[in-house]
């Protein structure tokens, strides 16, 4: 099996060879087949254990255990113990779950401090297997079905080749030691059942499975290239840029069949897997809403608008003092005194300095917002002003209003002024503002 890693890793990870590498060990045979790999072919390797506190005692004989086999080796180990039931319940989550969100985390920190380039996990042959079933039981699209990648991120997994069968013989030939987990032998767990019920029996009828899988993996992952590249195009065509909006034309939509199967692909990308839920925004009323944990879809009038989920930590108004020449954030003003009224147009105004009263503050629309339109009789109340102007609900959301220390309505940047501040025969003193449209 060395041969067959070496010229494995020569071939398509021959970087790994003159790099500094981590390997994420739970002292169990395939990432103690993997050190040994590593640690024969002289990589730069250090060895990461995660103690998840799970199985008593055992938890912690099993970092004993890696630490002692590291100190033979000669190689750094490094370990960190989490309070993964803790975890699980502040996060709502199943305890698997809880484990893969703690070390990941932890890798990630440990890649900053340990400076490491490549961190390595021994997921297998066997282990594709399984993950295929799984995603398939779970009626996964393609993507699901073309298994482990053995790059992500920088993350490699180098024994996706090698068999569990393989990694066992070489155990035995080189008289490397393990540690059993015993939870492996429980099947509580969905990847326990089929490793110890379904897949034997399929190993049992046709001998060849994993070399089955491997040809049926690549005919899948070939067939996904194909589609992916199918979508990226039909996006390019579809998806229109509006500022930090993407707005897709439902009409185009709509010629899409099988529907549902383009609506996935179109929108997976965004956090939307549901396509019943994306069928049904394209036909709702306008103004109904999709969130996944990233994105946020919106149904207006004829198009649906993606826009990303930015958490606001900025406050709700911002204050405007009276000598203050000119604004930076949430958007861009200069304000300044001047003799007379030259260009007036959306983006600049010109009010009597003598009305406003101090300090001015920007601010977003709330339910009740009236004005008095500049150039109209009577006011006006900022929904219907916003309903006249075909604004779309996050249109809406991001406009910026500039008032008064009273609250009342000076400007709708960059679209209307007020009548109550306009410039008259009585003005004194006049101040222009100008919005610097970013």
């Amino acid at each position: 099996m060395l041969d067959s890693f070496k010229t494995h890793i020569t071939k398509h990870f021959p970087y790994l060879l003159t790099s500094k590498v981590a390997i994420a060990s739970s002292g169990g045979i395939d990432s103690m087949v993997l050190t040994y790999l590593c640690h024969q072919l002289q990589i730069n390797i250090e060895v990461l254990h995660c103690n998840f506190q799970l199985r008593g005692a055992a938890s912690n004989e099993d970092e004993i255990f890696l630490q002692q086999q590291t100190e033979m080796l000669k190689i750094p180990f490094y370990s960190v113990l989490f309070d993964t039931d803790d975890y699980a319940k502040k996060h709502k989550v199943s305890t698997q779950i809880a484990a893969r969100e703690l070390r990941y985390q932890w890798f990630k920190a440990q890649k900053k401090i340990l400076s490491f380039e490549y961190l390595l996990t021994a997921h297998h042959a066997d282990d594709n297997l399984e993950t295929f079933l799984i995603n398939f039981s779970r009626g996964t699209g393609i993507d699901g079905l073309t298994g482990i990648p053995e790059i992500n991120d920088f993350i490699i997994r180098p024994l996706l080749p090698f068999s569990r069968d393989d990694i066992f013989q070489y155990a035995l030939q080189q008289n490397i030691k393990w540690r059993e987990d015993s939870s492996n032998a429980e099947t509580k767990y969905l990847r326990n059942k089929l490793r110890h019920d379904l897949i034997p029996k399929l190993k049992e009828i046709n001998p060849g499975i994993l070399k089955s899988f491997e040809n049926t993996k690549n005919h899948l992952k070939g067939a996904s290239e194909i589609l992916n590249n199918h979508i990226d195009i039909l996006r390019l065509d579809v998806f229109n840029k509006r500022g930090d909006e993407i707005v897709v034309p439902i009409s185009a939509l709509e010629k899409l069949l099988p529907k549902e199967t383009y609506l996935y692909y179109l929108f997976k990308d965004y956090g939307f897997k549901e396509p019943s839920d994306l069928v049904s925004i394209t036909e709702s009323q306008s103004g109904k809403q999709l969130f996944s944990d990233t994105h946020r879809l919106i149904k207006n009038r004829d198009e649906i608008i993606i826009t990303p989920l930015i958490d606001n930590i900025n406050p709700s108004h911002f204050f405007i003092n009276k000598e203050q020449a000119s604004v930076v954030a949430p958007i861009k003003l200069s304000i300044d005194l001047v003799g007379r009224i030259k260009e007036e147009d959306q983006h600049t105004i010109y009010v009597d300095r003598e009305k406003l009263k101090f300090p001015l503050k920007l601010r977003k629309w709330e339910n009740g917002d009236y004005f008095y339109p500049f150039g109209m009789e009577g006011k006006k109340k900022l929904s219907k002003f916003f309903k006249d102007e075909k604004y779309s609900l996050i249109s809406k959301e991001n406009q910026w209003l500039l008032c008064d220390s009273e609250n009342t309505i000076i400007w709708v940047v960059g679209k209307r002024a007020d009548n109550r501040f306009k410039v008259t025969e009585r003005t004194e003193t006049i101040l222009k503002i100008h919005f610097i449209d970013a």
